[in-house]
């Protein structure tokens, strides 16, 4: 299995409830996954405007896999409310 580490930037606008639900999106587009740390690191000033947000809420997530990532990914990337998403293999 690989260690993978995903990062993910959401908006200060959405509600907790709104949140948990995107998280558990993320969490559902990952099938055979064993997360081993998920991490919320709090809203932080971002360094430039993304989407006319000035400040983001980061979450870390630390999961071992073998699937092909790719499609999550996509799915990451059109989501409105992530800001950025990075996925680094670990």
């Amino acid at each position: 299995m690989r260690n993978y580490q995903l990062i993910l930037v959401l908006k200060t606008s959405l509600t907790d409830a709104n949140r948990k639900k995107l998280l558990e999106t993320v969490k559902g587009f990952l099938k055979s996954v064993k997360f081993s740390k998920e991490e919320d690191l709090g809203e932080k000033q971002l360094a430039y405007p993304i989407k006319k947000e000035g400040k983001g809420v980061y979450f870390n997530f630390l999961f071992e896999t073998d699937e092909n990532l790719k499609e999550m990914e996509k799915n990451l990337i059109s989501n409105e409310d992530i800001l950025r998403s990075l996925l680094l293999r670990v």
